[in-house]
C-alpha cells in the first residue's frame, strides 16, 4: 500500500498548540514503531476536523506513511458496516480484504484488528475517523475494539473525532474547549484581513456571539459587509452566518421522539424572556408542556432525568438549562417558523399579567411576531421599566428595537438596551446592542454608553473624550445623563492622574442641574484642586454630612470620596459600607466592583488590612464577572497594598504585577502608583530599603511625571524611611527636606489621624540622635490618639533600631518587643520577622514567626542567618551593614564564619545553596498564589 495523497495540509490552527502537541507525541511514537489511540471530542465547530486533517497531513509529510481517513455520512448510519467500508475505501492501494466484502458480509472486531496490524507491518499506519458518533453501531464497535488493543509494537495509531467519548469508552480522550480570547481575536484578524478595519465594538460582538467557536466565528464574519465590519453600518439583528453550526448541533437531536422535540422547543423558547445564562423556569415548562398535550410522565422523564433528553437539558434547582448555549439556538433554528410562533404564543398566554409582570409575555409575543410591529414595540418599551431587573429590561428593549419601523426609534431603543445591559453588568451584551446603532443615528446616549463602558474597560483618555462629547450632545435635553457623563469624565481624569483634566470636567457640570449635595461636591473638589483647601474642605464636609441620610449609591460613593479627600477615613468606611449595602440591595450590578474598591481602599487607609483584603477580593471577582478590567486593575493594587502588610511577599508582587500590567495600556496612573508603593513597602519589610527608595523616589518628587496628585503624599513616610535606612540621608538631604516640608503642609490640611504621627516619625528619622528620641515620643503620642496597630508598630520598630544603633540595646528591647506584638496582632508577618531580627540583634532570644524551616541555615546564629540571606540576594558588605545597622567589618567577620559553617567558598556558592534549600518552597508558594489569582 502506497501513501495517500488525497489529504491536504489545512490552514493555520489558532489556539490549539496544546492539542497539536499531544497529536505530535502520538505521531512520534508511531514513527518509533509504537501505536496508540486518541479520541478527540467536541461539539460541532470547535475544530475536530481541522485537527484530524492536521494530523494526517503531518504524518504524510513527516514519514510518508499511509493514512486511512474517513468522515461519517449521517445518511448511512443505519447501514451495517458502512463506516468501515468508507474507511477502507480510502486506502491508496489494494487491501488483503476488499471493502465491498466488509459491506456485504461484515467483519469481526478481531479481523479488523488483524487487518490494521498487517497494514502497519509494512509502514506505520495512521487511521483518522471524523464524526465517528454518527457511524453505524457495528463499525463503531469494531473500531473501538481494535483501537483499545493497539499499543507497543503495533505500528498503528487511531485518531477518532466524535461529539463525545461514550461509544469509545476506555480510550484516551481529549475534549476540545472554546478558543480563548487571544486565539479567537487572532483568527478574526485572519478572517477579515484585507476586508476592512474591524470596529472594536463589532469585534467584541463577533467574539461574544461566536463564544470561542472558530467555525461559527468564520460564518458570522463572512456574512458581514465591509461597512458593517468597519462600524459604518449597523449590524443586523440577529447576526446571520451561524446556520451550518446550528444545523450540526440540531442533528444530534434527530433521534428523539416528537414529544421530546416539543419540550425542547418549549425550553428554548422559554429562555427568550430571561437574562442570558439564566435558563428557564421548570414550573413554567411543566405548565406549558401540559398545555401542549404532553403527558406528566414524559415531562418528568425529560425535565428531571438527563437521559430523557439525550443530555440536552440539565436541571439546577428550579431552573432548566441546555447543556450547550448553541444547542438552544439550534433547537429554535431547526423548528419550522409556524411551530415556533405557536410555542411563543402558548408561553405568552401563560405569562400574562398586569403592570411590569406583563413584560415576559410581551417578549414572547414579540418572538411570535412575523415582522415589524410598532404598537407591540411601544408596549415593550413602556413595560421595560423599574422594578424589572436591568437584564430583563435590556432583552425587552432589544426586542422592541427589532420590531421598530422607524430607524431613529430603533437606534434609540438599541441604545437603551445597551445601557440596561451595562447596568446589569453584562458589558458584552451592551457592546452588542451598540453595534446595532448606526453611526449617523448615534445621538448623545450612544456615546454616553460607549464612554461608560470604556471607563470600566478601556483607555481612560478614550473614556474621558467620549463622555465629554456625550455631555455636549445630551445637555439640551437630558440633564441627568449630562451630569453622569461629566462625573464619569472626571473619574477617568482622576484615574489618569490628570488634575487639570479633572477640573475641566467638573467645571462643566451645570450647577442648575445638580441638587445641593452634588453642587457642594463639585464646588468642593474644584476648590481643593485649585489650591483653596479651606473653602473646599468646608464644602466637602457639608456634602458628607448631607449624605448620611442618602439612599442613592452614586451619592454615597461621592460622599465616600469626600471623606477620603478630607482624611476622615472612618467616615469613608461608613459611607462605603452603606453604598455597598445599597448596591447589593437595589443595584445596579455594574457599580458593585466600584463600591467594593472604594470601601477596601478606605479600610486600607484606616488600618483594617484584613477587611480590606476580603472586600477587594470580592470586588476583583465582581470586576471580572462584569467585564470591568479597569476596576480589576485598581483592586489588584489595593490587594498588593494589603499584602505589603500581611504578606506573603509573593502575593504582593503578583498583585502589583497584575495592576501594573493593566494600568499601562489604559493609562491608570493611580493604580500604577499604588502598586509601586505596595512593592516598595514590601521591600522595606524585607529589609531592602535601597530598592524601596529607588521605587518611591520618582513618585513623591514634585513636578510633572511624578506620582498621582491625590495619593503621592501617602507614600512620603515610606520614602523617608527607605532613604534613611539605605544610608543615603546625607546624599539626598535636599530631596528629603522638600518631601517632608510638603508632607507637613498636607498634614495641616488633612484630618487623617495617622498623618501627624507619620510626620513626627519622618522628622525623627532625619533628626540628630539627641533630638530623635523626643520626635519618636511625639509620634507615639499621636498614635495613641489615632489608634491603629500597624503604623504605631512601625514607629516603635524604628525607635528600637535607633536605640540599638546607639548601643543602648537594653532600652531598645522594649520598643522592639512592642513592635513585634503589634505586628503579630495585625498579621503583618513580614514586618514581624523584621522585628524578630532586630530583637535578636539586640541580644534577646525570641522565637521566629512561623516559617517552613530554615533549610541550610539552621545551624547559624540569627545574625549570621540575616547576613547570609542578604548576601545571597546580591547585597555588598556595605549594603548589608546599612540594612542591619552594623559596621562593614562586623559583616565581614560574620560572613567568614558563615562560609566556614556551610562549607562554601564564595558568594555565588552561598546563593546556590540557599536557592536549593528554599527554591522548592518558594516555587510551591508561587504556583499556589498564581492559582489563587
Amino acid at each position: 500500500m502506497t501513501p495517500s495523497t488525497t489529504v491536504h495540509s489545512p490552514l493555520r490552527l489558532y489556539g490549539r498548540s496544546g492539542e497539536l502537541a499531544i497529536l505530535e507525541t502520538l505521531l512520534e511514537r508511531l514513527r518509533a514503531g509504537d501505536g496508540g489511540a486518541l479520541v478527540l471530542t467536541a461539539p460541532p465547530g470547535l475544530g475536530r476536523t481541522a485537527l484530524l486533517r492536521q494530523a494526517a497531513a503531518h504524518h504524510l509529510r513527516g514519514h510518508g506513511g499511509p493514512v486511512l481517513y474517513a468522515a461519517a455520512a449521517p445518511t448511512e448510519q443505519r447501514l451495517p458496516y458502512s463506516g468501515l467500508h468508507a474507511l477502507l475505501c480510502s486506502a491508496p492501494g489494494p487491501l488483503p480484504l476488499a471493502p465491498d466484502t466488509v459491506l456485504s458480509s461484515g467483519i469481526t472486531p478481531g479481523a479488523l484488528l488483524g487487518l490494521l496490524r498487517a497494514l502497519g507491518a509494512e509502514q506505520p499506519l495512521l487511521v483518522c475517523v471524523d464524526d465517528a458518533h454518527v457511524w453505524d453501531p457495528d463499525s463503531r464497535a469494531a473500531l473501538g475494539f481494535a483501537a483499545r488493543r493497539l499499543g507497543a509494537g503495533s505500528r498503528v495509531a487511531v485518531v477518532i473525532g466524535a461529539a463525545d467519548e461514550t461509544a469509545f469508552a476506555g480510550l484516551p480522550a481529549l475534549r476540545l474547549g472554546p478558543l480563548d480570547d487571544d486565539a479567537a481575536t487572532a483568527l478574526l484578524d485572519r478572517l477579515t484581513d484585507g476586508t476592512a478595519d474591524v470596529d472594536p465594538v463589532v469585534r467584541s460582538e463577533l467574539l461574544r456571539e461566536a463564544a470561542g467557536n472558530p467555525r461559527l466565528l468564520a460564518g458570522l464574519a463572512g456574512r458581514l459587509t465591509p461597512g458593517q465590519l468597519a462600524g459604518r453600518t449597523a449590524l443586523p439583528y440577529p447576526l446571520p452566518g451561524g446556520e451550518s453550526v446550528l444545523d450540526a448541533h440540531a442533528a444530534h437531536l434527530d433521534g428523539l421522539s416528537p414529544d421530546t422535540h416539543t419540550l425542547l422547543l418549549l425550553a428554548a423558547a422559554a429562555e427568550e424572556h430571561e437574562p442570558d445564562g439564566a435558563g428557564s423556569d421548570a414550573a413554567l415548562l411543566l405548565r406549558a408542556g401540559a398545555r401542549a398535550g404532553l403527558s406528566a410522565s414524559h415531562l418528568d422523564r425529560v425535565l428531571f432525568a438527563p437521559a430523557g433528553s439525550a443530555g440536552a437539558l440539565q436541571r439546577a434547582g428550579s431552573r432548566v438549562h441546555f447543556s450547550h448555549p448553541l444547542l438552544r439556538r439550534a433547537v429554535l433554528h431547526r423548528a419550522p417558523p409556524g411551530r415556533r410562533r405557536a410555542v411563543h404564543e402558548l408561553l405568552a398566554g401563560l405569562l400574562g399579567g398586569p403592570g411590569p409582570a406583563q413584560l415576559p409575555a410581551l417578549v414572547q409575543r414579540a418572538c411570535a411576531s412575523t415582522g415589524p410591529d410598532a404598537g407591540l414595540a411601544e408596549q415593550l418599551e413602556r413595560a421595560a421599566a423599574a422594578p424589572r431587573p436591568h437584564g430583563e429590561r435590556s432583552a425587552a428593549l432589544a426586542r422592541a428595537a427589532a420590531l421598530s419601523t422607524d430607524d431613529t426609534l430603533r437606534a434609540a431603543r438599541f441604545t437603551a438596551a445597551a445601557e440596561q445591559a451595562r447596568l446589569a453588568g453584562d458589558t458584552g451584551r451592551a457592546r452588542a446592542m451598540l453595534a446595532r446603532v448606526g453611526p449617523h443615528l448615534a445621538e448623545g446616549a450612544a456615546p454616553y454608553v460607549r464612554g461608560m463602558l470604556a471607563l470600566g474597560d478601556g483607555p481612560a483618555t478614550d473614556a474621558r473624550e467620549a463622555l465629554l462629547t456625550a455631555a455636549e450632545l445630551l445637555a439640551p435635553h437630558d440633564p441627568r445623563r449630562t451630569l453622569e457623563a461629566l462625573f464619569g469624565a472626571a473619574e477617568a481624569a482622576w484615574a489618569m492622574g490628570d488634575a487639570i483634566a479633572y477640573l475641566d470636567a467638573m467645571n462643566r457640570v451645570p450647577v442648575a442641574a445638580a441638587d445641593r449635595p452634588t453642587a457642594q461636591y463639585r464646588a468642593g473638589m474644584c476648590a481643593v484642586l485649585a489650591g483653596h483647601p479651606d473653602r473646599g474642605h468646608a464644602l466637602l464636609r457639608c456634602c458628607l454630612d448631607s449624605a448620611t441620610r442618602a439612599d442613592d449609591a452614586g451619592e454615597l460613593l461621592r460622599a465616600g470620596a469626600c471623606a477620603l479627600v478630607l482624611g476622615e477615613v472612618d467616615a469613608a468606611c461608613r459611607a462605603g459600607a452603606r453604598a455597598l449595602a445599597v448596591v447589593r440591595t437595589r443595584g445596579p450590578e455594574a457599580l458593585l466592583p466600584h463600591a467594593l474598591e472604594q470601601l477596601a481602599y478606605a479600610e486600607l487607609r484606616s488600618g483594617q488590612h484584613a477587611r480590606a483584603r476580603a472586600h477587594a477580593l470580592e470586588g476583583l471577582h465582581a470586576a471580572r464577572r462584569t467585564g470591568q478590567r479597569n476596576s480589576a486593575t485598581h483592586l489588584h493594587a489595593v490587594l498588593a497594598l494589603a499584602a505589603s502588610v500581611e504578606g506573603p511577599a509573593e502575593a504582593c508582587a503578583a498583585h502589583a504585577d497584575a495592576a501594573l500590567t493593566g494600568a499601562g495600556p489604559h493609562g491608570l496612573a493611580q493604580a500604577a502608583m499604588l502598586a509601586t508603593w505596595a512593592v516598595a513597602r514590601a521591600d522595606l519589610a524585607a529589609g531592602r530599603p535601597a530598592e524601596a527608595a529607588a521605587r518611591l523616589g520618582p513618585l513623591v518628587r514634585p513636578g510633572p511625571g511624578t506620582g498621582h496628585f491625590a495619593t503621592r503624599m501617602l507614600a512620603v513616610p515610606c520614602y523617608v524611611e527607605a532613604v534613611v535606612l539605605s544610608g543615603r540621608a546625607r546624599e539626598a538631604e535636599g530631596e528629603l527636606a522638600v518631601a517632608v516640608q510638603e508632607f507637613a503642609l498636607w498634614t495641616a490640611r488633612t484630618t487623617d489621624p495617622q498623618v501627624p504621627a507619620q510626620l513626627a516619625r519622618c522628622r525623627a528619622l532625619l533628626a540628630p540622635a539627641e533630638e530623635a528620641a523626643a520626635r519618636y515620643e511625639e509620634a507615639l503620642a499621636h498614635h495613641d490618639r489615632a489608634g491603629g496597630d500597624f503604623e504605631r508598630a512601625r514607629t516603635r520598630l524604628l525607635q528600637g533600631q535607633l536605640l540599638r544603633r546607639l548601643r543602648r540595646t537594653r532600652e531598645a528591647r522594649g520598643p522592639l518587643r512592642d513592635a513585634l506584638v503589634a505586628f503579630e496582632r495585625c498579621s503583618a508577618r513580614a514586618w514581624a520577622e523584621r522585628a524578630v531580627g532586630e530583637l535578636r540583634a539586640a541580644g534577646e532570644a525570641v522565637d521566629a514567626p512561623d516559617r517552613s524551616g530554615q533549610g541550610p541555615l539552621t545551624g547559624l546564629t540569627p545574625q549570621q542567618q540575616r547576613i547570609a540571606r542578604c548576601v545571597a540576594e546580591g547585597a555588598t558588605n556595605r549594603e548589608v551593614a546599612v540594612r542591619l545597622s552594623v559596621s562593614p567589618r562586623t559583616v565581614d567577620h560574620h560572613l567568614r564564619n558563615v562560609f566556614a559553617a556551610l562549607g562554601v567558598r564564595s558568594r555565588t556558592e552561598l546563593a546556590r545553596l540557599l536557592d536549593r534549600g528554599g527554591g522548592a518552597r518558594l516555587q510551591d508558594r508561587d504556583e499556589k498564589k498564581r492559582a489563587d489569582l
